[in-house]
């Protein structure tokens, strides 16, 4: 009992003026206190234990939300530095799609070429040798000396030119698609860009099979002046959806050997926009399959043969580049519709 309720209950005991009733309620009275005391004294230290076992909790608490806000900046830093080599990825990945869609085209451009530049033998044989040279070099990588030696190409067709100026033109044109794109709009002839990637990558592909034929159909709209594009990435767009469209003919064609394939290119001007429509007579694509075709990566090829960003970089060139729209129209067993749409926003009126 506290010492000092003790010394109370001694007095009360003690005191001989008090009837033995009063003495017995005052004593009550004490250890009622003194029992009040004890609860009080029992949640008191039950409560500094709480306190102290609070903030060894608050702060381990805060260690740890220190340590969490660390590893979140670090976190960060880190998504940051993949968002940064995921960015370079990309364009290491574009280029390499331009530069394999330019290999492509080579053995087209070598056939186009060859007839006005029959009588030119010498110039033939170093030309053909440097397009192999630089073909290696692109298989290696070496793109300055690739670049370099399609420049040796241009000086030798300068020399030239009065003899091979369709030639000349193929070949500016194939430089064109090979560097980067400006981003600056110029006016372009849609129709004879259409035409002339329609053609080499024909004979490019022709070039690797001898065996595969298709039918060449176009439908331009002669009405169309010159259209401002940036025509490095329209060319590319074009050639991508043509490229498409002969491998769909052309496995399509290895199904079926009766099979007549037929790949058609038209342009037509509907008010203030261009349509471009790439046609084939291919196998057409499933619907589970034409809700990703624009997807990043995703290819139906096999492996080695497609990187899967073609429809997705031509997709973002047509509606992000140049504020277009980009259609499909696929029946499977009866082919595929690439439709393109394009605003005109200037046009070149000098005859063309």
């Amino acid at each position: 009992m506290n010492q000092q309720l003790q010394t109370i209950l001694d007095f009360v005991q003690q005191n001989e003026n008090l009837t033995a009733e009063e003495k017995d309620t005052l004593i009550k009275a004490v250890k009622k206190v003194d029992s009040d005391l004890i609860i009080s004294e029992f949640k008191l230290e039950r409560t500094e234990k709480i306190k102290r076992t609070t903030a060894i909790l608050l702060e381990e608490t805060i260690e740890e939300l220190e340590q969490k806000r660390k590893a979140i900046e670090e976190t960060n830093d880190a998504l940051h530095q993949s968002l940064e080599n995921l960015k370079a990825t990309q364009s290491q990945l574009i280029q390499s799609e331009k530069m394999a869609s330019l290999g492509e085209l080579t053995a087209g451009i070598a056939h186009e070429i060859q007839n006005p530049l029959n009588f030119v033998n010498n110039f033939s044989e170093v030309s053909n040798e440097l397009i192999d040279e630089m073909n290696e070099e692109l298989d290696k990588g070496d793109l300055e000396e690739a670049k370099a030696i399609s420049l040796d190409i241009k000086q030798n067709l300068e020399k030239i030119n009065h003899h091979g100026k369709r030639a000349d033109n193929i070949v500016k044109g194939m430089l064109q698609h090979s560097r980067s794109s400006s981003g600056t709009k110029e006016p372009t002839n849609i129709n004879a860009l259409a035409d002339e990637y329609l053609r080499l990558a024909y004979h490019g592909l022709r070039a690797k099979d001898k065996s595969f034929n298709a039918t060449l159909e176009t439908d331009f709209d002669e009405s169309i002046d010159n259209v401002n594009v940036i025509p490095q990435d329209i060319g590319r767009v074009i050639l991508n959806l043509i490229t498409n469209a002969f491998y769909a003919v052309n496995e399509k064609k290895q199904q079926d050997e009766h099979f007549k394939p037929i790949v058609s290119v038209s342009t037509k001007k509907t008010g203030d926009h261009l349509e471009i429509k790439v046609t084939d007579n291919g196998g057409g694509i499933p619907q589970k399959i034409l809700d990703k075709i624009f997807q990043p990566f995703f290819t139906t090829k096999p492996t080695g043969q497609g990187t899967g960003l073609g429809l997705s970089m031509s997709y973002d060139i047509v509606t992000k580049g140049h504020g277009g729209d980009f259609r499909v129209d696929s029946t499977v067993g009866k082919g595929t519709e690439m439709i393109l749409s394009l605003p005109i926003e200037v046009k070149n009126h000098e005859n063309h």
